[in-house]
């Protein structure tokens, strides 16, 4: 589907009234009791859903932040209904009797919670583990600052709608060849709220709400993964007529490190001996998220052996003095050649194991399954 904005023809910014204005142009061109060309239904409920989806402030936001993967399948279609036909058009769009499109009913007239926002953060291994703090830039709604939410310019407020009498309903009758039909329809004045404002704040264009930049700082706990939800309260979007904010959710994206790998709160890694270190045993560094830390390597230590660093893993989320352990794979590295003294004593190891009575040390032990026998 293209842009809602290049649909209905109007630029980014665009008010209230230009944006009511250039739907109804555009609904009464293509609406299909007027419009007999192939496509025009199509365009008549794409126009539809744009006005619905831009006629309303926090579901603009949503879409211009989101586009409209952001709209969660919220927008309905309008459905002007083959009874009534160009009857309901006419009073619609020159009578003022119409709902606004998807409109089942009057819209609610209290304070409405604002919209909850997501907003998705990529950290690095290091932050996962032992927790950070974030700075980010998110756009949401906050109460327009110059009529603290009214929508009215300083000075005037909202009055009763004088076309619904402060309901936020009306009531219109079809007439049909089955008789007269009476439709209930949200009062296309005061879209249900029972007030219209007369004198609209210029900052907001009488919406109550501004879409604003704003900087936050996210405290990320220790042990955090990817998929993690944080919860920052009253950061989403400002509710409308004096309703709370709703609340912005951050879902974290944990980068891959180079040689570690986690496993809940244990972290794995490998690391590689050569013979002798694993013949001889050794102390070695390794790295680890603390850093470089001493590991021991006991004598005898086979290959794919597990060592483990108690309580060098990650911290457990909600208690970060509980932490995992950290896991070494091990690998052992075998010569791939030998300068002759090296070879000799080899070889004199490898006949000292023989010597040993064992009847076939080529299958037996370290240095039999390394050199096999030899005559």
């Amino acid at each position: 589907m293209a842009d809602f904005y290049d649909l209905l023809g109007v630029s980014r910014d665009v008010d209230a009234d230009t944006l009511k204005r250039a739907y109804r142009r555009l609904a009464r061109q293509y609406h299909p009791d007027i419009n007999k060309d192939p496509g025009a239904e199509d365009t008549f409920k794409e126009i539809g859903r744009a006005y619905e989806v831009l006629s309303d402030p926090q579901s603009r936001a949503r879409y211009d932040q989101f586009g409209e993967a952001g709209l969660g399948g919220a927008a309905g279609m309008p459905d002007m209904g083959d009874m009534g036909g160009f009857a309901d058009l006419f009073e619609t769009f020159f009578s003022g009797f119409g709902g606004a499109p998807g409109g089942g009913g009057p819209r609610r007239r209290g304070p409405r919670q604002g919209d909850d926002l997501r907003l998705d953060l990529t950290i690095s291994f290091q932050e996962a583990v032992f927790g950070a703090e974030k700075e980010v830039q998110i756009r949401h709604l906050e109460t327009c600052s110059a009529c603290q939410g009214s929508g009215a310019k300083a000075g005037s407020g909202p009055t009763t709608c004088g076309t619904c009498g402060g309901a936020g309903q009306v009531r219109r009758a079809t007439r049909t060849p089955f008789g007269s039909f009476t439709q209930v329809a949200a009062c296309p004045t005061c879209e249900g709220s029972g007030q219209v404002i007369a004198d609209p704040c210029a900052a907001c264009g009488g919406q109550g709400l501004q879409q604003v930049r704003k900087k936050l700082r996210i405290n990320i706990p220790a042990g955090v993964d990817s998929g993690t939800r944080l919860r920052v309260a009253n950061e989403g979007n400002a509710g409308q007529r004096g309703g709370p904010a709703g609340d912005l959710y951050v879902f974290l994206s944990v980068q891959p490190h180079g040689q570690l790998r986690r496993d809940g709160i244990h972290i794995h890694s490998e690391v590689t001996l050569n013979y002798l270190q694993a013949i001889l045993g050794d102390m070695i560094e390794v790295e680890t998220v603390d850093g470089h830390q001493q590991l021991e390597i006991p004598a005898g230590t086979q290959p794919g052996a597990v060592l483990t660093l108690q309580g060098k893993g990650v911290p457990k989320l909600g208690n970060p003095v509980a932490r995992g352990n950290h896991l070494f794979t091990v690998k052992v590295q075998l010569p791939t050649r030998l300068n002759d003294q090296e070879r000799e004593l080899l070889e004199q190891l490898a006949g000292h194991h023989t010597s040993r009575g064992q009847k076939h040390p080529h299958k037996s032990g370290l240095f039999g399954g390394l050199f096999g026998h030899r005559d």
